[in-house]
């Protein structure tokens, strides 16, 4: 996935209000971006930490800039949370997924379940039945080498493991895919921690069929894109 640039470097003064970060730009301009993530931000939203954003040229937008990534220690983690599905999705048609190989349709956003929809689903080829695949977005690590999600407790996460555990249940394919916008971990685990309903959700899925991926990806200030499948640890 390709990320809009060139991007302008900063320093991270404050998140609030969920859609907002004040920055200072590296030439001395203090800005207000938009920030494309709901969630907590639990070890990315660091006071003084250097960010990167993407200036827009759209007078129509009410932000000029768009907060795109962060640097911890040597890291670079993109924070829009609306990444993921792109990078699985683009992952997926050039089959860099070998689980998810061989369908010949791929559709995003379907209605499905109880008032929900599918992030992508996946039909045709060689497949006689349809995979529903839920994509989340994770950055959180708080132990080197570990990418941990949830970063906040999230009920609209735990009810779509319920949706795909009636997939599953009912003798269809339904698979719950993890994206690591980050390069440094080597291994996966629910942050049952901050979440416990979301931790026993995970086990009951899997329990109920769910079949579970996690990736990490490749990062640098031009793209984004899915690179080496990680261990899942269900603890």
């Amino acid at each position: 996935m390709q990320i809009p640039s060139p991007l302008r470097r900063g320093r991270l003064v404050k998140r609030y209000k969920r859609f907002l970060a004040d920055i200072v730009l590296d030439d001395g301009e203090e800005i207000t971006a938009h920030c494309a993530n709901p969630g907590s931000m639990l070890g990315v939203a660091i006071e003084n930490a250097t960010v990167w954003v993407n200036e827009h040229n759209n007078k129509k937008r009410k932000l000029a800039f768009s907060w795109e990534m962060v640097e911890i220690g040597e890291t670079l983690i993109p924070i829009n949370t609306a990444n993921p599905n792109t990078i699985a999705l683009e992952a997926i048609e050039a089959g860099a997924i070998p689980e998810l190989a061989g369908y010949g349709d791929i559709r995003r956003e379907v209605k499905y379940g109880e008032a929900s929809r599918i992030d992508l689903l996946l039909t045709g080829g060689e497949h006689a039945a349809p995979c529903y695949v839920e994509v989340k977005n994770v950055h959180l690590s708080r132990i080197p080498g570990l990418a941990e999600f949830p970063d906040s407790v999230t009920t609209r996460g735990a009810k779509h493991l319920g949706e795909l555990s009636r997939v599953a249940a009912a003798g269809g394919r339904a698979v719950m895919l993890f994206v690591v916008q980050r390069s440094d971990c080597t291994r996966f685990r629910p942050a049952a921690d901050l979440d416990p309903a979301y931790g026993a959700a995970l086990k009951s899925a899997v329990a109920a069929g769910v079949e579970t991926l996690c990736y990490d990806c490749e990062v640098s200030l031009s793209a984004v894109g899915l690179r080496n499948r990680l261990e899942i640890e269900l603890v």
